[in-house]
């Protein structure tokens, strides 16, 4: 399976607490929230959630299952399974759900959530080699960086949104593996967010 990972950020590159101002306080960040100005068609249709029969290639919606870490999937089950209007519910409630996590323990509250427990990278290096289409990986800042520094990711799709925050965690911080990645597609929202696919090399 192929590993993609899709993330909301800045442009100083911080994906932390995009979608909600208690999604994530850590260090006293201020500026939860941040992305909700910016949906509109088009980002939600590159996310798969546009009205389309089918999302692009790479998107939440298509085959395969999600992977989490626990903070991430904590904040996902507190919110999405009670939307029941909400057609992000539906895709979350039915998709399988991996979760990386050293404190939960089985069984997890959500359906469709399996627990892999122990190393991550060691985890999901072994989860990888099963068959499937892709494993797509939503928010999960300190997941994704161990997965990118075990040189684990296949593909990013970045939403990144004409804001500067100054302050917050970042999708890339220091100690971040070198990785050399191809652009394979782009496009921008009508509210300025360049939404880019990445391979890497």
């Amino acid at each position: 399976m192929r590993i993609v990972v899709i993330n909301h950020l800045t442009l100083d590159g911080v994906t932390q607490a995009p979608a909600a101002a208690d999604e994530d306080p850590r260090g006293g960040f201020p500026y939860g929230g941040w992305e909700i100005p910016y949906g509109d068609e088009v980002m939600m249709q590159s996310l798969g959630f546009g009205g389309a029969p089918n999302g692009p290639d790479n998107s939440a919606s298509s085959g395969g299952g999600l992977l989490l870490g626990r903070r991430t999937y904590d904040q996902f089950y507190s919110v999405w399974p009670k939307r029941t209007d909400n057609p992000f519910s539906e895709v979350l409630n039915r998709t399988q759900k991996y979760v990386v996590s050293r404190k939960l323990r089985e069984p997890l509250p959500w359906t469709n959530s399996t627990l892999l427990q122990g190393d991550a990278t060691e985890s999901v290096a072994k989860l990888k080699q099963q068959p499937g289409e892709r494993l797509v990986v939503l928010g999960s800042g300190e997941l994704v960086q161990s997965l990118q520094r075990a040189a684990l990711v296949d593909e990013y799709l970045l939403l990144i949104h004409p804001l500067i925050l100054g302050t917050g965690r970042r999708l890339f911080a220091e100690g971040s593996a070198y990785s050399k990645l191809q652009l394979v597609e782009t496009k921008t929202n009508s509210k300025g967010v360049i939404i880019a696919t990445y391979r890497s090399t």
